[in-house]
């Protein structure tokens, strides 16, 4: 009988037929590759993708604005064959999408992969105020059941998002986000869901674009220019300066290669174990030039590293020092500061509409509704903005016809602030204007998880609160907060 061929890479399985390697090849790099418009040969990249696949890294992540990096994977797959398995990511621009618009989205990836099957495919959100991301999903879903896709994945979401998805009935198996020695913000509460949940972390970010190797131990900082600098560089060196600048940077290299120094490895390797052995990652991203700079050598030898307690006493000491990366995953993509290429979202947006429309009446009163039964049945506004004032009716976790997560106080609470921010958002004002929130739970015994919610969201602002246990009205409904607020005066 013959006996399996032993890997070179381990592999873990993160969806029941599709198995991937434990360190990832990112392609990001093309669009980098390919910023002044010319477009890399596809032959000759998926030939520099063969090195990988020889080498036993097989998985490919991409997305559909890494330039034409799914062209190059679906090439490689259409004249190469063998097992590889191609990932990529769909980013809508913000704003509501038709069925007809997923579809098309999918199709195109699907084209560019050469594939009737999508492996992975990994959903981004530009804001979680509006609640086209849970229809956007579902969709998807809906893509995955008819055999469109494997498995759905999302990118750049907060823990909590990541929960509602789940508690609302996405089985969302993966979440891509930036995870090194730098940010650790994955570690305070994602990778923790992962393995609460049975689902897994996808760290991208691990060598912060190159930062975190042998290469930058002891040099001073560069003088940095955006348009000479490649994209990583730039991405990365603002998340320097937010964890305390150069200075404490250098402090985790020079940690990173005392420990290193123990095992004969290098400080990419290092810092590729320290993020692949916490619990709940299931891979690391490691980009690559394709053709320009390849590290498969590196990249195998830090597999076969394994790090001690006292090489990870080292490295927490020396992550002790760092002044932590502001927000939650994904932040960087939805707050200042934007820790982008760019410094901004010019790169990625142009606009971020309102979730919901705006009506004026003759008196200058502005109204808005979002579309729920009772609104029209009962006669009444969710919101109403009587100049600087805006008051919010008592909003419930309902989106449409249907009650979003209804197994959970903790995501109906976050979708209910959320729908807020929303509302807030569209008269001109924000979570940090609200002076007052009411909140009414059924259950006594989801008064933690709600108050938990309510201070992640409404801490700066320290509204006045008031929160009783009393009976609500529909099946499920676990939280329903009204809420007033004070809109700036220029708002």
């Amino acid at each position: 009988m013959t006996q399996p061929r032993e890997r070179a890479v381990p592999r873990i399985r993160i969806a029941p037929d599709l198995e991937i390697a434990r360190v990832l090849t990112g392609l990001w790099q093309v669009a980098d590759m390919e910023r002044g418009g010319a477009t890399l040969d596809p032959e000759t990249a998926a030939a520099a993708m063969d090195r990988y696949v020889a080498a036993d890294l097989t998985t490919f992540d991409m997305a559909d604005h890494y330039g034409s990096a799914e062209v190059i994977a679906g090439h490689h797959r259409a004249t190469r064959g063998g097992a590889t398995q191609m990932l990529t990511k769909w980013v809508p621009k913000p704003g509501p999408t038709t069925d007809a618009d997923v579809v098309a989205a999918v199709d195109r990836a699907a084209e560019r992969l050469r594939t009737d099957r999508i492996d992975l495919l990994q959903f981004h959100t530009w804001t979680y105020d509006d609640p086209v991301w849970l229809d956007q999903l579902h969709q998807l879903n809906a893509l995955r059941e008819a055999g469109r896709i494997g498995a759905l994945g999302l990118t750049n979401v907060d823990t909590a998002h990541w929960r509602m998805a789940l508690d609302d009935g996405v089985p969302v198996v993966t979440n891509q986000v930036s995870f090194s020695l730098l940010d650790r913000r994955a570690a305070h509460g994602l990778t923790d869901l992962a393995v609460e949940r049975g689902v897994h972390v996808l760290a991208y970010g691990t060598l912060a674009g190159g930062l975190l190797t042998d290469r930058w131990l002891g040099r001073e900082e560069p003088t940095w220019d955006d348009d000479a600098t490649p994209w990583s560089l730039n991405k990365y060196r603002r998340f320097v300066e937010q964890i305390g600048g150069w200075d404490a940077y250098q402090g985790v290299l020079h940690a990173a290669r005392a420990v290193a120094d123990r095992h004969d490895a290098s400080i990419a390797n290092v810092a590729t174990r320290f993020v692949l052995d916490t619990p709940g990652v299931a891979g690391v991203i490691v980009g690559a030039r394709l053709g320009e700079s390849e590290h498969v050598d590196d990249t195998l030898r830090g597999l076969a590293l394994a790090l001690s307690d006292a090489d990870r006493a080292i490295l927490e000491d020396a992550i002790a020092n760092l002044d932590p990366v502001p927000g939650d995953c994904g932040d960087e993509y939805r707050t200042p500061p934007f820790l982008t290429a760019s410094g901004d979202l010019r790169h990625h947006l142009d606009a971020l509409p309102a979730p919901y429309p705006v009506q004026t009446d003759g008196r200058g009163v502005h109204r808005v509704r979002t579309g729920t039964e009772w609104e029209g049945r009962a006669g009444y506004a969710r919101a109403r903005r009587d100049g600087r004032e805006i008051r919010i009716s008592g909003t419930t976790a309902h989106h449409g016809a249907r009650l979003v997560a209804p197994g959970s106080a903790a995501s109906q609470t976050h979708f209910v602030l959320d729908k807020v921010a929303g509302v807030l958002r569209s008269l001109g004002a924000t979570m940090d204007d609200v002076v007052r929130t009411r909140i009414h739970v059924a259950d006594p015994a989801d008064v933690a998880a709600v108050a938990d919610a309510h201070g992640a969201r409404l801490g700066r602002a320290e509204p006045a609160n008031t929160l009783v246990a009393s009976g609500l009205i529909g099946e499920d409904v676990r939280v329903e907060i009204e809420v007033d607020a004070l809109a700036p005066e220029d708002g």
